[in-house]
């Protein structure tokens, strides 16, 4: 239950995000994606960190379960990420799409090590 209710609410969040950010770009580039997975890598790595959460419990107790599974992982999207690529080479752009993942990939791993940092500080 608790992970259906955050997946929904991650999900409506990151549609609310994507909405707002195709509002004010127009470009070709899925910045909207990369935004809303790179800020997701660092909240769930912040969170986890800060309040002890090991991987493997991430879907134990009702609140990792709503938060770190549901709502985090509602709100990032590995699928669209890939569509995304898929769309840019569709389009002729492989290298950019090449690059979008590089880069997805890359910087999400930088915001969780910084979020796993910053709440290590906070501690």
């Amino acid at each position: 239950m608790w992970v259906g209710l955050g997946g929904g609410l991650g999900s409506l969040a990151r549609w609310r995000v994507g909405l707002w950010f195709g509002e004010r770009y127009h470009g070709v580039f899925p910045w909207g994606t990369l935004l809303i997975n790179v800020s997701g890598a660092f909240v769930i790595a912040y969170l986890s960190i800060l309040f002890s959460i090991d991987w493997r419990e991430r879907f134990g107790t009702p609140l990792n379960a709503g938060v770190l599974t549901g709502a985090l992982g509602g709100f990032t999207t590995f699928s669209s990420m890939q569509l995304d690529a898929a769309k840019l080479t569709d389009s002729g752009r492989g290298k950019m799409a090449v690059v979008y993942l590089l880069l997805s990939v890359f910087a999400g791993l930088v915001a969780a090590i910084l979020g796993a940092w910053l709440a290590l500080l906070s501690r």
